[in-house]
């Protein structure tokens, strides 16, 4: 990219509350409707527009791009079992990026980054995805499993079944040398 090509810095009366270690990766301006703010993609994670507190790249179960329109659907914690978490869709997000530069590839980037393991399982009444994902400043992976809609999750024989493939796919990404 040359010199009269790159897009000026973030204004500081936009820029969100960093951690020390975090650094911005790209940034626009946008608007969901609501008004006008910055989306702002960091090393650790995401900002948007009314939110106090960043998004970690972990905690996007998707992000589409429209050419226009960044649309985020973040994850939400619905229960924490043995060794993962039970997640659900939030409602989805979407910033109107007039000028987008490099934000939309920053973000499929660093979320498509965070995932190491994903697998689609059938269970008792239903199905869901098993992943683990990479956390930013975090060792080790961090294991979700998101349920299909309609499917049972506090059953107890949906709740062992995916006790039961969470371990076998822990087992199968665990390194060989510990």
């Amino acid at each position: 990219m040359g010199l009269f090509n790159r897009k000026p810095k973030l204004p500081p009366a936009d820029r969100p509350p960093l951690a020390p270690d975090e650094r911005v990766l790209a940034w626009a301006a946008a608007g969901n409707g609501e008004g006008d703010g910055v989306v702002v993609a960091s090393n650790l994670g995401l900002w948007l527009p009314g939110r106090g507190h960043r998004l970690g790249w972990h905690d996007i179960l998707k992000a589409v791009w429209s050419g226009r329109e960044l649309t985020v659907t973040p994850a939400e914690r619905i229960a924490e079992r043995d060794g993962y978490l039970v997640v659900a869709d939030c409602p989805a997000e979407t910033y109107l990026l007039v000028d987008p530069g490099d934000l939309p590839h920053q973000v499929r980037a660093r979320v498509t980054r965070s995932v190491a393991y994903t697998v689609h399982h059938e269970v008792p009444g239903g199905a869901g995805r098993i992943a683990a994902r990479r956390v930013a400043g975090v060792d080790g992976l961090t294991w979700t499993v998101r349920y299909d809609p309609g499917t049972p999750a506090d059953d107890e024989a949906v709740a062992a079944e995916t006790d039961r493939l969470v371990a076998a796919a822990r087992a199968s990404t665990a390194p060989a040398d510990v």
